[in-house]
């Protein structure tokens, strides 16, 4: 969540002449209403059930390679660790709680953020997160402090 993974995912697709998938522009695009709306209307555990099915989907379906941004709560459920693994090799992009806050306040298309203190949410959900993530992850590259074209250049040259 705000560590610019479909930025740096749609800019890494365009450099390598590849597809590029967001799994939450997907889930939109299947249910006809926003991710805020799906949260509101139908709630959280049905959007974390269509993530799944987004990544079957895409194993079934999809011509790979193609570059895939998932949900920052997607890699969560050790089901879809092992989904993402199968599709291909899994990039963690990791951002400090203060540079997702810089990018995402004042967004008010992020649910969960929907709090009195969006800052320690997100300081929370990492620490939460941090060790699925992990488990998930081929390679972790830190994105603070640095450009989209930086991101994507250690992606592209395989440094991290």
């Amino acid at each position: 969540m705000g560590c610019g993974k479909s930025t740096v995912g749609r800019k890494t697709a365009n450099i390598l002449s590849m597809p590029f998938l967001d799994t939450d522009q997907w889930i939109e695009e299947k249910e006809g209403i926003t991710i805020s709306e799906l949260f509101a209307t139908k709630g959280e555990a049905y959007f974390r059930e269509l993530e799944t099915e987004c990544l079957k989907e895409l194993l079934k379906n999809v011509n790979l390679p193609t570059i895939i941004s998932v949900g920052g709560g997607l890699p969560v459920r050790e089901e879809n660790q092992r989904l993402l693994k199968q599709l291909g090799q899994v990039i963690y992009l990791k951002a400090a709680p203060d540079t997702i806050y810089e990018r995402l306040k004042g967004d008010s298309t992020r649910p969960l953020l929907q709090t009195e203190n969006p800052l320690q949410k997100i300081r929370d959900m990492l620490i939460d997160r941090e060790e699925k993530y992990l488990a998930a992850a081929e390679k972790v590259i830190s994105v603070d402090g640095k450009s989209v074209k930086e991101i994507v250049g250690e992606i592209v040259e395989g440094k991290s």
